[in-house]
């Protein structure tokens, strides 16, 4: 570990704008050196240089990938803080979803978060903390996500399993919970003229959230709570004490209806 500073890892975290890059730049704002890591080496490569971290290829969903990131993160005196913001959403129904789509979902919105609480803890000194990305789709079913819904459902269970599994080393395992992000990937629908503002109407404060507004709550559950564990927190403005937008109304409204 560089003197006098911890370790951090960030998996998923190649989109300049994106949530995972705020993430990453919001713990080395609080003196983190921080390892991140994606499947696109050119977008961490970037993050890296700006705010002096490590950039390590991986793929959240191969195994050998994950524990090859940890133990880069983890080289220069284990690491303090970890976070997992790889996973997509995945449309499709109960009974028209294609089996092959249904088990990549499952893959790479719940199998890489206990590889990545597997092979993370395993490189992390007691004391540490991992965090998870959630979503609301995991709490209020989102018409047509069900296969991302009930992967992150289960990511919350496990949660709970991993706080008390990794306890005994203080380690402290949570999750976030928001809803939709104003990321480059989400502008399509969320700067949408007509579209953006169905979705909006659904958050209690009135707009979606930005990417360093979830990564401020992030680094917050990362490294200062020292007495929450197994929790998962809604990051989504209230989103989910009403209801998901209806699809309907966004394809009609994208479609110019």
């Amino acid at each position: 570990m560089t003197e006098g500073r911890k370790n951090a890892a960030v998996l998923g975290a190649s989109e300049e704008g994106g949530t995972g890059w705020a993430i990453a730049q919001a713990l080395a704002a609080r003196g983190f050196a921080v390892t991140a890591g994606a499947r696109r080496q050119a977008g961490i490569d970037k993050l890296a240089g700006e705010i002096g971290g490590k950039a390590v290829a991986c793929d959240a969903t191969v195994e050998a990938d994950v524990a090859r990131f940890c133990e880069a993160a983890a080289e220069d005196g284990g690491i303090d803080c970890a976070v997992l913001v790889a996973g997509a959403g995945v449309v499709g129904l109960i009974d028209d979803i294609p089996a092959d789509t249904f088990a990549r979902s499952m893959k790479l919105n719940f199998e890489s978060a206990y590889l990545f609480v597997r092979h993370a803890a395993r490189a992390m000194n007691d004391g540490g903390s991992i965090v998870l990305m959630s979503s609301i789709a995991g709490t209020n079913p989102w018409h047509g996500y069900f296969s991302y819904g009930c992967a992150k459902a289960a990511l919350q269970m496990l949660v709970k399993y991993a706080a008390i599994e990794y306890g005994p080393r203080g380690i402290r395992v949570n999750a976030v919970c928001p809803g939709p992000i104003s990321t480059p990937a989400a502008g399509h629908l969320l700067d949408h003229p007509r579209a953006g503002p169905i979705v909006a109407a659904e958050v209690p404060l009135g707009r979606c959230a930005r990417p360093e507004e979830v990564a401020e709550a992030v680094a917050w559950l990362g490294t200062a709570p020292g007495w929450i564990t197994g929790e998962t927190i809604h990051t989504d403005g209230g989103m989910f004490l009403r209801r998901p937008p209806i699809v309907a109304d966004i394809k009609a409204a994208m479609a110019g209806g």
